[in-house]
């Protein structure tokens, strides 16, 4: 829909009005002034913003259009008249720059995962049976066999389904929001939790410290409980992929943390649901101890995170043990975790939301076109029968939103988030959480100093496939030193190398691609890349790949058994170790 206004009059001297959420403007301009001059200096007066983003519409509620569409066109020829009001709606940018809209390109399609673009044209709708109370025929339909929406309060509590998916949540917000009937605009579902004062207030006073007002002050936060989570579960593909993390633990009684790889798929068990799967476990360089673990600088991410994208994995979490042997000489360890002490500690919740605001989710849906992460965080330690158990979590999108404004810190008790004293720098807002009192009541309770930290969890699934079908195809029996492993004297060398390659027969190409598919193998050949050639690497990458996907990797077998790289690697295990 174009900008016209009724009123084609026009003066040689205009005045347009532009109204947004972060005031109103007025700019002089003529009818041959070129529209991107005027967004340039309209730039100038409004808080930074991405100027992709940026829409002017006619009328209030209206979706309007993208100004960079707009700006080649002049005033006149948009048939804007002397007075007209323009409604502004944009997005704010994250950091401070300053902009020029007639130089910005037109934005690109937004690169969800897969799984996302699979399920935004579904629906999602849980289908029933018919029941003794339906009058009509076999092909009719009625209140009581109709499909359920996939955010039905009631098939959630007949399922025990805590946390409805995120799919249906977006589903039911659109069901609210942009209603097809009505014809109206569309209206973003999803917007990101902003608890940060403005800076760039243009109320025309000093800002934060000095000055203040209600355009840039943050309402006050009031913390439930969040209904939905971005992933229902977590599927560990191999149980060995567990047994040989916790082995450390096993070998020094010290804990483990580590980078679990794999891939997001449907799960069928929530409506809409999202499962994790989890391939491998890289594990980081880190200082272990019986109580806790220090993490070192990981001067290798950038090859690790490039090893991992040309295998089509991605980070899905972090896992990491909080283990303590009973003493009892069965195997059994310490319960430290549970409805009397804490489940994740407030320590633990912050650093889970560091590494989502890392790993963000990319979604068309939101009007930042982000919405919290897919980031799970897995606790390996002790359950309420003294077994080594596994939980895992996810933090809170309005998590992400206090520590991105600086607003909550650990506390020495692991149950409580503490709440950050305001400065100069840090405006801090009432924080508020819901709870139910003694009676039974829903009352609302200042966080002052501090919280629980349960008002920040989302609590998943998690398990193993009834059918294995892993991405590594080397298997349990064949294992190659895990990286990192050093202080209990696990070290990957040429001599290992030359030990794990011999259970390859001869030059059996076959034999030697499900042999070279296994992840800690594959890190040792990146992080050592005077053994093989770019090009050998690539085609164990692409091996390994191909294999992982179920595809035939004859081809990139033999180039790699018949090329001088592998070839040379050979003789060199064979006279030197």
């Amino acid at each position: 829909m174009a900008l016209v206004s009724d009123n084609q009059l026009h003066s040689n001297n205009q005045v347009l009005r532009f109204r947004s959420k972060d005031g109103m403007f007025r700019l002089n301009t003529g009818p041959s002034s070129a529209f991107g001059t005027v967004l340039d200096e309209l730039a100038t007066k409004l808080p930074p913003f991405k100027p992709e983003s940026l829409k002017i519409a006619t009328k209030p509620g209206d979706a309007g259009q993208l100004a960079l569409n707009l700006k080649d066109s002049t005033v006149q020829g948009l048939n804007l008249k002397h007075g007209e009001m323009l409604y502004l709606s944009y997005e704010p940018a994250e950091l401070a720059s300053s902009v020029n809209i007639s130089q910005v390109k037109e934005t690109q399609t937004i690169k969800q995962l897969q799984i996302d673009n699979i399920y935004d044209k579904e629906e999602g709708l849980i289908p029933r049976k018919r029941t003794s109370l339906c009058r009509h025929t076999d092909k009719g339909m009625c209140e009581y066999c109709s499909p359920l929406p996939p955010w039905d309060k009631d098939y959630q509590q007949q399922h025990n389904i805590k946390h409805i998916s995120f799919h249906a949540h977006i589903n039911e917000l659109n069901s609210l929001a942009n209603k097809k009937e009505s014809g109206s605009s569309y209206i973003s579902p999803l917007s990101e939790s902003n608890f940060s004062i403005n800076k760039k207030c243009p109320g025309g006073h000093d800002p934060w410290p000095k000055g203040i007002c209600s355009k840039c002050q943050p309402s006050a936060v009031t913390l439930q409980r969040q209904n939905f989570r971005m992933v229902d579960h977590v599927e560990f593909q191999d149980s060995e992929i567990i047994n040989e993390f916790i082995n450390t633990w096993r070998m020094s009684g010290a804990q483990r943390i580590g980078l679990m790889f794999g891939s997001y798929d449907k799960y069928e068990k929530v409506p809409l649901g999202i499962k994790a799967k989890v391939e491998a476990i890289y594990e980081f360089p880190q200082v272990d101890q019986e109580d806790g673990l220090i993490l070192q600088n990981w001067e290798d991410e950038e090859k690790v995170l490039s090893l991992a994208k040309r295998l089509d994995l991605v980070p899905v979490g972090i896992i990491f043990t909080d283990l303590l042997d009973a003493g009892t000489g069965n195997g059994s360890v310490i319960c430290k975790r549970h409805k009397d002490s804490f489940f994740l500690s407030s320590l633990e919740a912050i650093f889970a939301i560091k590494w989502q605001l890392k790993f963000p989710n990319i979604c068309k849906w939101s009007d930042s076109e982000k919405f919290s992460s897919k980031f799970v965080t897995c606790v390996i330690s002790g359950n309420t029968s003294g077994e080594i158990d596994i939980e895992a979590y996810q933090i809170s999108e309005s998590g992400e939103g206090l520590v991105k404004a600086d607003l909550i810190s650990p506390s020495t008790h692991p149950n409580e988030v503490f709440i950050n004293e305001q400065n100069d720098v840090r405006y801090v807002p009432e924080i508020f959480y819901q709870k139910f009192n003694e009676y039974g009541l829903q009352v609302k309770e200042k966080a002052d100093p501090s919280f629980p930290v349960e008002y920040l969890l989302v609590s998943l699934t998690h398990g193993f496939p009834e059918k294995s079908s892993p991405y590594f195809k080397a298997g349990a029996s064949n294992k190659f030193p895990v990286e990192n492993r050093g202080y209990i004297g696990e070290s990957a060398t040429m001599p290992d190398l030359k030990n794990y390659l011999s259970a390859v027969n001869g030059d059996n190409a076959e034999e030697l691609g499900q042999l070279l598919s296994n992840f800690h193998l594959l890190i040792y050949f990146t992080l050592n890349q005077d053994i093989l050639s770019g090009q050998e690497l690539e085609l164990i990458v692409e091996i390994v790949r191909k294999l992982g996907k179920g595809e035939n990797a004859m081809e990139e077998e033999y180039k790699l058994v018949d090329s001088d790289g592998w070839r040379n690697l050979q003789t060199i295990l064979q006279v030197g170790y």
